[in-house]
């Protein structure tokens, strides 16, 4: 039986799309996206779910009380879709313990630079600023704290004397569309073995 991938994100959904495409080619196996929820209602990761006839959601963050209920919400739609794996894919939201309730351990986020150096919402210009000669990106599974979870895969690009945040990202970002299908394709085919915080892989 096929594991139901469901994707949360907020922006243009380029993580979304290297998914679709690897489960296409076959690199990410025995699986299918059958859900894509955004708090932004203009996220184009929507446009491309739609094109794809996957089911979307968009939930407005001011209809709820507190990021609890909101993130409860989150939860029953997940449920609803019977997801085996949440996946975060420029999602801008911070996850509450509500969702690990439900899901712990069974939610991937991709972050871009080399944790836990340069956590938060600002990885790529912060790493440049600190003049660092390497970056890169990291897979690791979600916790309660902010880019604090176990850590499953990572790779790095070097950083250019001349690299501007736009730059550096981008390199950045075509390397995440290659890391993170394989991180999923791992998890699904269950060669991940948690070991404290430390992620065992077993190809």
């Amino acid at each position: 039986m096929k594991k139901k991938i469901a994707v949360l994100a907020s922006g243009s959904g380029s993580n979304l799309q290297a998914i679709l495409d690897a489960l296409d080619r076959g690199e990410i196996l025995d699986s299918e996206v059958v859900l894509v929820i955004s708090d932004r209602k203009e996220a184009y990761a929507l446009e491309r779910a739609k094109r794809r006839n996957i089911p979307i959601k968009y939930l407005r963050a001011k209809d709820y009380a507190s990021r609890e209920e909101f993130d409860r919400k989150v939860v029953c739609l997940l449920e609803e879709a019977q997801t085996d794996l949440v996946v975060l894919a420029g999602y801008m939201r911070i996850i509450t313990p509500v969702f690990f309730l439900s899901f712990k351990q069974r939610v991937l986020n991709i972050h871009p630079s080399l944790l836990p150096a340069f956590p938060g919402g600002h990885g790529v210009a912060d790493a440049l600023a600190y003049g660092v000669k390497v970056s890169g990106c990291t897979v690791h599974f979600v916790d309660e704290g902010m880019d604090t979870g176990p850590i499953l895969l990572q790779e790095a690009v070097p950083v250019y004397d001349d690299d501007t945040v736009e730059t550096l990202h981008e390199r950045i970002r075509q390397l995440e569309h290659k890391l993170y299908p394989k991180a999923i394709n791992l998890w699904v085919q269950g060669k991940i073995k948690l070991m404290g915080r430390r992620c065992v892989i077993n190809e």
